[in-house]
């Protein structure tokens, strides 16, 4: 697959027209609001172009199939790139499971770093704001990691349908200095799941090896109320209630 068509726009950016259809919110565009920084403003630069500018990178790697478009991407492209995963009590096994089929499917190197999010306070209270708390948390460690293996830039894989008006980690993106490929190339999650397949194909995988189908999954302090405390026994009950 030609470098030069990652981040074109296609058919499946626009929701369907008849009134009475739902929408598909993996294909809507969500505006950019007052806490979107630089490095997540719509339509900033097509990805390709980024990618020539910026050969190297470290990936904040959630093992979605977002992160794992940003390193198959930069795979293409030539850039050299390490994923950067932090483990948390927050996330399931499976995504640390998946994330290590990824890299090993690209052969991009991987570093998990372990984080005792539980012993945050500030997070853990789930304050309205423990998005944006965890962001910043997630990214320190992250940037921290990186600068040791000599990278400077930092990307995730934040795209053009997440919503920085439901989303507080947005300023946290901003605040961290971390850059948004997807989103500022104006990639949907349509778009990148249809992407991430042609290249599935093109590197000669099996579909749905860099998890170009899998379903977005918030982590699981998502399902603990708002003031309710987190702790091994929330988040464990927030797993059954996923059926996990």
């Amino acid at each position: 697959m030609d470098v030069r068509k990652i981040g074109t726009l296609g058919d499946a950016d626009a929701p369907g027209e008849a009134a009475a259809e739902p929408v598909d919110y993996e294909a809507v565009v969500a505006e950019d609001t007052e806490d979107v920084g630089p490095g997540q403003r719509l339509f900033g630069e097509p990805l390709e172009m980024y990618l020539l500018r910026e050969p190297r990178l470290a990936v904040a790697f959630s093992g979605g199939c977002d992160s794992s478009l940003l390193l198959a991407a930069a795979k293409l492209a030539g850039a050299e790139a390490r994923a950067y995963l932090v483990k948390t009590a927050f996330q399931p096994a499976f995504e640390l499971a998946d994330a290590r089929a990824v890299t090993d499917a690209l052969g991009i190197p991987l570093t998990v770093i372990e984080a005792d999010v539980l012993a945050e306070a500030g997070i853990c209270a789930n304050p309205a704001d423990r998005c944006y708390r965890c962001k910043r948390f997630i990214f320190g460690k992250v940037r921290e990691a990186a600068a040791a293996d000599g990278f400077t830039v930092i990307v995730d894989g934040t795209n053009a349908s997440d919503d920085p008006t439901r989303r507080p980690g947005f300023k946290a993106l901003a605040e961290a200095g971390v850059v948004s490929p997807l989103r500022r190339a104006g990639m949907t999650k349509a778009n990148v799941r249809h992407v991430l397949a042609g290249l599935e194909a093109s590197f000669g995988l099996a579909p749905g090896t860099l998890q170009s189908a899998k379903p977005s999954f918030p982590c699981l302090a998502v399902y603990v109320p708002e003031g309710a405390p987190i702790d091994e026994a929330s988040l464990a009950q927030a797993a059954r209630t996923r059926g996990l």
